[in-house]
């Protein structure tokens, strides 16, 4: 699904930009206050939100099923965004979804002049006060972003589309950004998009190790379906489903799935609990998780050398 990223300083009208932009493209807008107040809300306590309000290392401490906050809010964004359009605002959405292949990651600035006049008359507050708690909020900005991730907030680099507002309006910045999807259609990278495309035209994969493992498996003569069928592992008390699992591809010659994960062994707990489930309920199934071990072996070998390899994934 087409994400949208928003990283904005205070007083660069960066997140009215925002809101304008989910009201005219009709996509959810997901900031701070939705993931605290409503996702984490429900599995945190309230001595854990009041830290995350206040610290950026906690986002660091193990919580639920060895996951970090941090590791947490990544893999409900990333969940989320396999089933519905959002605006990600803040919260390092631009490296959260750097390699999504739907992603346009934007950044809104503005001279600090600007910064101030608009701080100071939208809190009614003299400038020279306006101009600390811009100051102050930059810092935290910055803190936060490379806490969690050591990267620089104000890497222009890690953006598709940087738009300062000194000369335009929230408005013109609307029109530029949701035109900017219309004629692009999501394909922000021309080298991401030439990769899909070369693969199967009417698959559209949302991870580039997805499209790296297509090609290898079309290197080498073996058919794939990719998604092709949803495993309900969990249900209700009125037997309503809760959880279901899309495995990412399944080989048609040695009826397996394949599920594939670059991430860090900490962050896929909650799929190799999936995956788990998944054979408990279905033991005829044939699923492997490849990690991302095997996968950058796999890529580095350029591809599986048959069946042997299929055997191998399935003793294992």
């Amino acid at each position: 699904m087409p994400i949208i990223t928003i990283s904005r300083q205070d007083g660069s009208l960066g997140d009215e930009i925002a809101e304008q932009l989910s009201a005219k493209l009709n996509m959810e807008l997901v900031g701070r206050k939705t993931v605290i107040s409503g996702w984490l809300s429900e599995v945190a306590s309230k001595y854990q939100l009041h830290m995350l309000e206040e610290s950026p290392k906690f986002y660091l401490t193990d919580f639920m099923d060895g996951l970090t906050f941090k590791e947490y809010i990544e893999m409900k964004l990333l969940e989320a965004a396999e089933s519905s359009s959002m605006i990600v605002v803040g919260m390092g959405g631009q490296l959260i979804f750097q390699e999504h292949l739907q992603s346009l990651r934007v950044r809104i600035v503005a001279s600090e002049e600007n910064r101030i006049q608009r701080f100071a008359h939208k809190y009614g507050i003299a400038e020279n006060e306006a101009q600390r708690l811009i100051t102050q909020s930059d810092k935290k900005h910055r803190k936060y972003l490379f806490t969690l991730y050591q990267a620089e907030w104000d890497d222009t680099l890690a953006f598709d589309l940087v738009l300062n507002t000194d000369n335009l309006s929230v408005e013109q910045c609307v029109e530029m950004i949701a035109g900017y999807v219309a004629s692009n259609q999501f394909n922000i990278s021309r080298e991401k998009t030439n990769m899909e495309n070369k693969i199967n035209a009417d698959v559209c994969f949302k991870h580039p190790a997805e499209v790296e493992f297509a090609r290898i498996l079309d290197m080498y003569g073996i058919e794939w379906q990719y998604e092709p069928r949803t495993f309900p592992v969990k249900w209700d008390a009125e037997g309503n489903v809760t959880m279901a699992f899309s495995p990412d591809f399944y080989l048609t010659k040695f009826d397996t799935y394949i599920e594939i994960t670059t991430m860090e062994q900490k962050y896929v707990t909650t799929k190799n609990k999936k995956v788990k489930r998944l054979r408990e309920l279905y033991p005829d199934i044939n699923i492997n998780i490849v990690y991302k071990k095997d996968f950058h072996t796999l890529l580095k070998r350029f591809g599986f050398s048959g069946e042997d390899e299929i055997n191998e994934f399935n003793r294992s």
